[in-house]
C-alpha cells in the first residue's frame, strides 16, 4: 500500500478537509492519503505575496511531517514553494497545476484554466511560462469570488464557472479545460456535462500521478542540496535544512 501526503499551504483546515475528502475518493483503494495544512501564512492564497509566504509554508510543513509517505501532493494550484520541496523531499512531490498541465498536454492541443480569484490570471501564466508550456496554453481565466469563497458556497459560483469554461472553448480555442484551486476540488465533475470538451479537476491529476510515482519508486539520484543556516524557522524545518 502506498501512502500519499496532501500539503494544502492555505491555513484554513476546512480547505484541507474538502482537499483530503476528495482525494480519498480519486484515490485508488490500495492508497492511503493523509493531510496536513500549513501552520501559517494566509487562510486561502489568493496574491503574489500570499504565494510567496505559502511557499515557505509548505517546506515548514514537509520538514515538520515525520510519518511514512511514499509520495508528496501539493494541494495548492499554482503550487507554491514546489521546486523547493522536490528539492529536499526524499520521496516525489508533485503539485496540482503542474499535473494539470502535463496531463492536459497529454490529451489535448492547447489547454486553458480556469480558476478563482483574478489575481491569479498572470500568476498562473507565469507558472504555465516556468514549466516550458506556454506554448500550449489557450487561456486563464477567472472568475471574481476567490477559491474560499467558492468553498463555503460552490453552487454560487457554478454558472459563472461553466460560462468560463465555455469561453475557454470557443473564444480561446481550448481543446482541454483545467478547472484548477483547492477550493474548487471535485467540481469539475458537477460541470463536465456542461463542457464540450475534457475537463479536467487539479486535484485528481495530481493524486493519479502522484499514485504512479509512488508505484515506481524511482531512485533519487540527484546532487544533495547544500546545508542551510539559518535562523528563527521552526524546529523541523531547521533540522531539515541542516540535514541536506
Amino acid at each position: 500500500m502506498s501512502t500519499l501526503l496532501l500539503i494544502n499551504p492555505n491555513t484554513t483546515a476546512s480547505i484541507t478537509a474538502l482537499v483530503l475528502k476528495h482525494a480519498k475518493r480519486f484515490a485508488n483503494k490500495g492508497t492511503a492519503v493523509r493531510a496536513v495544512t500549513g501552520a501559517f501564512g494566509p487562510r486561502y492564497i489568493a496574491s503574489r505575496i500570499g504565494y510567496a509566504i505559502a511557499g515557505h509554508a509548505a517546506v515548514d510543513a514537509l520538514a515538520n511531517d515525520t510519518a511514512r509517505k511514499d509520495a508528496v501532493v501539493l494541494a495548492c494550484f499554482g503550487d507554491p514553494g514546489l521546486a523547493a520541496l522536490k528539492e529536499v523531499s526524499k520521496v516525489p512531490v508533485v503539485g496540482m497545476a503542474e499535473a494539470a498541465i502535463l496531463q492536459a498536454s497529454a490529451i489535448g492541443r492547447r489547454f486553458s484554466i480556469v480558476t478563482g480569484g483574478e489575481r491569479w490570471k498572470p500568476m498562473l501564466e507565469e507558472f504555465v511560462a516556468g514549466q516550458g508550456m506556454s506554448a500550449r496554453l489557450a487561456s486563464v481565466r477567472t472568475v471574481a469570488p476567490t477559491g474560499a469563497d467558492i468553498a463555503r458556497n460552490p453552487k454560487a459560483a457554478l454558472a459563472l464557472l461553466a460560462k468560463g469554461c465555455a469561453s475557454c472553448v470557443r473564444e480561446d480555442g481550448a481543446d482541454v479545460v483545467i478547472l484548477g484551486g483547492a477550493g474548487l476540488v471535485g467540481l469539475a465533475a458537477t460541470l463536465r456535462s456542461s463542457v464540450e470538451v475534457p475537463l479536467l479537476d487539479g486535484l485528481a491529476c495530481a493524486i493519479s500521478m502522484a499514485e504512479g510515482l509512488a508505484k515506481q519508486r524511482p531512485a533519487d539520484t540527484r546532487a544533495k542540496p547544500a546545508a542551510v543556516d539559518s535562523v528563527g524557522l521552526s524546529k523541523g524545518l531547521t533540522r531539515l535544512l541542516s540535514q541536506t
